[in-house]
């Protein structure tokens, strides 16, 4: 499963961003044309973070696999839920979940400061995501994730 991640504290415009992206308002598949392919990759969207819809790494998983997608777009808070931290742990450790599955990281994108100490070949940090317009953080997004 291909994996992209949108990373940020609250109101850096994750669900926005990936809304732009994919046109999804909460949960959905998606067609999205990548700029090394031939035909479209089959998507499944996520919009809101996974810590504070309170959806567990496990629980994400089925939850995609039920999907029956090529890829995965995400958000994800880079600190644990404030009041239950074991079954909605920080960024770091969902993606650990993703990776020990077989997942592969193919992008994060950071929105503000902070990644939660996630590591990724593609990652890009986008400090201005807070303040610039929506577009443009998606724009920049786009490019770096390599969709058209």
């Amino acid at each position: 499963m291909d994996t992209y991640i949108l990373i940020g504290n609250a109101n850096t415009r994750k669900s926005s961003v990936l809304r732009s992206l994919t046109g999804c308002f909460n949960r959905s598949v998606r067609d999205i044309q990548l700029q090394d392919n031939r035909r479209a990759v089959r998507f499944y969207a996520r919009a809101g973070t996974l810590q504070v819809t309170r959806t567990t790494p496990e629980n994400f998983i089925q939850e995609v696999a039920r999907a029956r997608c090529e890829a995965v777009l995400l958000c994800l808070a880079p600190s644990a839920h404030h009041t239950d931290s074991t079954d909605f742990p920080d960024a770091q450790s969902y993606v650990s979940a993703f990776r020990a599955i077989g997942w592969r990281i193919k992008g994060v994108a950071v929105l503000g400061q902070d990644g939660g100490g996630v590591r990724a070949p593609n990652l890009r940090q986008h400090v201005l995501a807070p303040t610039q317009p929506v577009n443009l953080t998606a724009r920049d997004v786009r490019a770096q994730f390599g969709w058209v």
